[in-house]
């Protein structure tokens, strides 16, 4: 499988898909201070999140977001690339 840029292809409403996020630094367990790169997630895609319903956030360039588990959400321009999970085992 191949990466596939955001700007080129979205993925369904709802898909979870492996996400690239560029920059995505995280504070390394027992170190706050301490920050490791981590571009790799497994996100779902929440087609037009901030629609009707919901105010965009400040923050966000797109009514598009990223939603994870826990505190790993990410607003849409944080991602630069996708792709489909692979399948799983037999």
């Amino acid at each position: 499988m191949l990466w596939i840029k955001i700007d080129s292809q979205l993925p369904e409403d709802n898909q979870m898909v492996l996400a690239y996020l560029p920059d995505n630094w995280v504070s390394t367990p027992g170190d706050p201070t301490d920050k490791t790169l981590q571009p790799i997630k497994m996100l779902r895609f929440n087609k037009n999140f901030y629609g009707a319903h919901k105010t965009r956030h400040k923050n966000s360039s797109s009514d598009h977001f990223w939603s994870g588990e826990g505190l790993s959400n990410h607003f849409f321009q944080e991602v630069s690339h996708w792709m489909p999970l692979p399948q799983e085992p037999k």
